[in-house]
């Protein structure tokens, strides 16, 4: 992460390899969370556009919320952020930790 937050990229590279900018990001208003907006918000924060701590501010999310997007992002791709899927990923990567 970038340490000085005043330098920051107009735009970082998407989840789907497109350009992201600040106004491309979901709307503050937004309850409706799908896969996309999640890895967009995700990968807003690991390119710098937005910190943590405004990203929960400015969508109202608990810091644990995000973490786990993180999480399922670094484990399984943006496959790993569908919610109805999310014991079966749980599973896979215990599994593979556990051999």
């Amino acid at each position: 992460m970038i340490e000085n937050q005043d330098i920051r990229p107009a735009q970082v590279i998407g989840p789907l390899g497109e350009p992201l900018t600040l106004k491309d990001l979901p709307s503050p208003k937004t309850r409706r969370w799908v896969v996309r907006r999640k890895a967009e918000v995700v990968a807003a924060v690991t390119g710098g556009l937005l910190t943590i701590d405004e990203v929960l501010e400015r969508y109202s999310l608990t810091l644990e919320e995000f973490a786990s997007w993180q999480r399922a992002v670094d484990r399984s791709g943006m496959q790993g952020l569908r919610v109805t899927r999310i014991q079966h990923y749980r599973d896979l990567y215990e599994r593979q930790f556990k051999y």
